[in-house]
């Protein structure tokens, strides 16, 4: 009983000591508030981006390869002057792959630009422009909210139909029913015939429903297909992806003719390869944000220390007349980590609160997600800075001789 009164008078001691001393407090907390704060803001990052991580990745297709011309990523060393001399792709690919292949299930070909699109007097700038053959909903995991995809027979005519993604609709039509209404694009008239379903931002940064689609051959007649031309190969499982990889290896080289000692003029890209870039931005925020926010509860640990030394001996008398009434010295000790914890705690509430309005902030323009188990972690490193750097202050204060502290002024 006595050892649970101990606690809470010791408790209410040290929180009567913060009140007394509240800008001291708050100011040696500082480098604490600073600490957890960014512990916690890079949890939310890195958090925001694993959510979204499956997200973004489902927006590119499940079990798809991507034969292009350029490779994706820039890590290691990119060649760029040996694929900038690559031949572009064709769309007699597309036919020949479905042709050669046993494994894949769809092929599909797009190429991508920027436009801008009007529709009366509105006009929605740097637009996602997709010419695309009829099967690339399929390829994309896309699914229509309303209306219908441009079909076979409309790609073969160049019929200048369009479908919309939702951020466009908004733009131009807000609550209008664009099916059937016309846009311009390119110079050229087109008419809505669906609007796709909404899918957010792709890792939180590009807005995948700013976009619109057209048939690739009405993309050919106005902007040409000379460069830029993407051919998707979707294969229906996991173990039909990796057999089919190098199958569609083996059908490339063999539609560009090359010999058996000639490397690849062409890439095989896949979506999983953004996962290996985003471990390693994952690994840089980790490192600079736990080396930063190390420092910082390092220094604020130093600074609460040295307050602490402060305290004990501006209340040494307090400390002798406690001990006189019959104090025993793990009283004394117990009040004084309390009473650093508390000054920690008080730095990680402050710490989180901050934490929490610029995860806010962030996700407006990048993605965060503050995790429940990171602010209790935030706490638990709070308790530990203070029962470490409060120890030797309180240990003293414990260790004291009640006759001498009588006698301090």
């Amino acid at each position: 009983m006595r050892i649970i009164n101990s606690f809470v008078e010791g408790f209410k001691i040290a929180l009567s000591a913060l009140k007394t001393n509240k800008v001291r407090s708050i100011l040696t907390a500082l480098c604490i508030i600073i600490g957890i704060t960014m512990v916690t803001i890079v949890d939310s990052v890195t958090t925001g981006m694993d959510i979204t991580f499956e997200k973004s990745m489902a927006m590119m297709g499940q079990n798809v390869v991507y034969v292009e011309k350029w490779p994706w990523g820039m890590g290691g060393e990119y060649k760029w002057w040996e694929y900038r001399n690559r031949k572009e792709m064709e769309m007699g690919y597309v036919e020949r792959i479905n042709d050669y292949s046993r494994y894949a299930s769809t092929v599909a070909a797009s190429a991508n630009r920027n436009t801008n699109v009007r529709y009366k007097e509105k006009t929605a700038e740097s637009v996602g422009l997709t010419g695309a053959t009829s099967n690339y909903l399929s390829i994309q995991g896309l699914n229509i909210a309303q209306g219908r995809m441009f079909i076979q027979q409309e790609i073969q005519s160049g019929s200048k139909v369009a479908v919309i993604g939702n951020t466009l609709y908004e733009s131009l039509f807000e609550i209008e029913n664009p099916l059937g209404k016309q846009v311009r694009l390119g110079g050229q008239r087109f008419t809505v015939v669906g609007v796709l379903e909404k899918q957010g931002k792709f890792m939180g940064l590009e807005d995948t429903d700013n976009r619109i689609l057209i048939p690739i051959s009405a993309y050919e007649q106005i902007y040409g297909l000379r460069s830029g031309l993407q051919i998707g190969v979707q294969f229906a499982d996991q173990a039909a992806l990796r057999e089919g990889e190098y199958e569609l290896e083996g059908i490339m080289r063999r539609i560009r003719q090359l010999d058996a000692t000639e490397d690849n003029d062409f890439a095989l890209n896949k979506p999983q390869a953004f996962k290996q870039q985003l471990e390693g931005m994952k690994a840089g925020i980790y490192s600079v944000g736990f080396i930063l926010s190390g420092l910082s509860l390092l220094i604020g640990g130093i600074g609460v220390m040295n307050i602490m030394f402060v305290s004990v001996r501006e209340r040494t008398k307090e400390i002798g007349i406690r001990k006189a009434v019959g104090a025993k010295s793990w009283e004394i000790l117990t009040q004084f980590l309390l009473e650093s914890i508390a000054i920690c705690l008080l730095g990680g509430v402050i710490g989180v609160a901050l934490a929490g309005g610029l995860t806010i902030l962030i996700n407006q323009a990048f993605v965060a997600v503050m995790n429940v188990s990171v602010v209790i972690v935030g706490f638990s490193i709070c308790t530990i800075v203070g029962v470490l750097f409060g120890f030797i202050p309180a240990y003293r204060a414990a260790k004291s001789d009640p006759i001498e502290s009588l006698r301090f002024e």
